[in-house]
Order: C-alpha cells, then sequence, then structure tokens
C-alpha cells in the first residue's frame, strides 16, 4: 500500500475562467502573478485566455496580397544577392590562369 498523498485534480467552471481571463486582459498584473494570485497555473492561464479571450484579428484580403507581394520582392532580393556572392566566391576560389599548378 502506497503511503504518497494523492491530488486530486481541481476543476474550474467556466465562470472562474472567463473572469481570470478577464483579469489577464486587464492587464493591471503580470500573467505570472495573476496566475499565482490565483492559485493557478500559467500555462492554464494562458489556455483559457486563448478558449475563452477575444480572437485574433482577421487581416483582410488586400493586406494579405500586398504582404505577399512584398515578400515576393524580398525573396527576389535575396536569390539575387546570393547568385552575386556565388560568383564572387568562385571567382575567388579560381587559380589566376597563369599559375601553375600546385
Amino acid at each position: 500500500m502506497s503511503t504518497e498523498p494523492t491530488t486530486q485534480r481541481r476543476t474550474f467552471d467556466e465562470t472562474f475562467k472567463r473572469d481570470a481571463v478577464a483579469l489577464a486582459l486587464k492587464g493591471d498584473k503580470p500573467h505570472t502573478q495573476l496566475a499565482r494570485d490565483l492559485g493557478i497555473c500559467t500555462k492554464s492561464l494562458r489556455d483559457w485566455t486563448r478558449l475563452y479571450g477575444p480572437p485574433p484579428p482577421a487581416r483582410s484580403a488586400a493586406v494579405l496580397e500586398a504582404e505577399l507581394r512584398a515578400l515576393r520582392r524580398e525573396n527576389e532580393h535575396l536569390r539575387a544577392q546570393r547568385d552575386i556572392l556565388k560568383k564572387t566566391l568562385g571567382i575567388l576560389v579560381e587559380p589566376p590562369p597563369n599559375a601553375s599548378p600546385a
């Protein structure tokens, strides 16, 4: 027979969770301090905030298209830089035409 104390998993009702999220969103205390004050772990508070908090702002199609265009321009610029560096490295590694083999 085990002498270890059994720990019972605590459950919280939805009202408690929503109130905790409201306090977290209010921002008077850091999440770690608030979780400690409420007697819960910070992971639970974070999960509840995702579940009961406001949804993330939706981005419009126009904003996404503009971001995609900017990323494609940047990608093309980086490819050009990479190609220049490859050519430069090839020139530096290549022995001069009048050099004798080692």
